[in-house]
């Protein structure tokens, strides 16, 4: 029994002393998987900066994704077909995730990106799993239609704030649907 304990104290002070200094105990996870587009050139070598919001105006900002990327080093995100994971810490902001607002810079010798699809789940501290699935379909280059660097996919106004469950908006040429779980 008191091997146990001094155990239970050993693990919560590795993990204590194993957690990032800046992130704070209010911060929630944010796991993404993003589609690139299965079309020739799809595939890009330019930053690409994703920003996720929620209904009352909170949002999370993410600079450079490949920050946040999961699958190493060495790996070439946003290639043709590729499914790419990325996780990361942010401040906490409401349910359903409703708004995604993802940017290229248009840098690098492959600039242009079709972004099929991003997949955000979320959690926090005394909150239950969020996830949203944003079917973006388009390209993100000056070369291609739509001819923008950005596509920002906006349902907020679809459902109201702290919805549970999976929110899905697609965005074919400027229409949003959306299902709801």
């Amino acid at each position: 029994m008191r091997s146990r304990h001094f155990f239970s104290a050993l693990l919560l002070t590795a993990l204590h002393l194993l957690s990032p200094a800046s992130s704070s105990s209010a911060d929630c996870v944010y796991t993404l998987y993003v589609q690139t587009g299965s079309i020739i050139k799809a595939g890009t070598d330019a930053r690409i900066s994703l920003a996720l919001g929620d209904s009352s105006g909170g949002s999370v900002w993410i600079p450079d994704l490949t920050d946040w990327g999961l699958m190493g080093r060495k790996h070439d995100y946003f290639e043709r077909a590729n499914l790419d994971v990325f996780t990361g810490r942010g401040p906490c902001i409401g349910r359903p995730i409703c708004r995604l607002n993802v940017t290229s810079d248009g840098s690098g010798h492959h600039h242009g990106w079709f972004c099929d699809y991003v997949e955000v789940t979320s959690t926090g501290p005394h909150m239950g799993c969020g996830q949203s699935i944003f079917y973006v379909d388009q390209w993100l280059a000056l070369d291609a239609p739509p001819y923008q660097l950005s596509a920002v996919i906006d349902g907020c106004h679809q459902k109201a704030n702290g919805t549970v469950g999976l929110f899905l908006l697609e965005s074919p040429m400027g229409i949003i649907r959306s299902i709801l779980f």
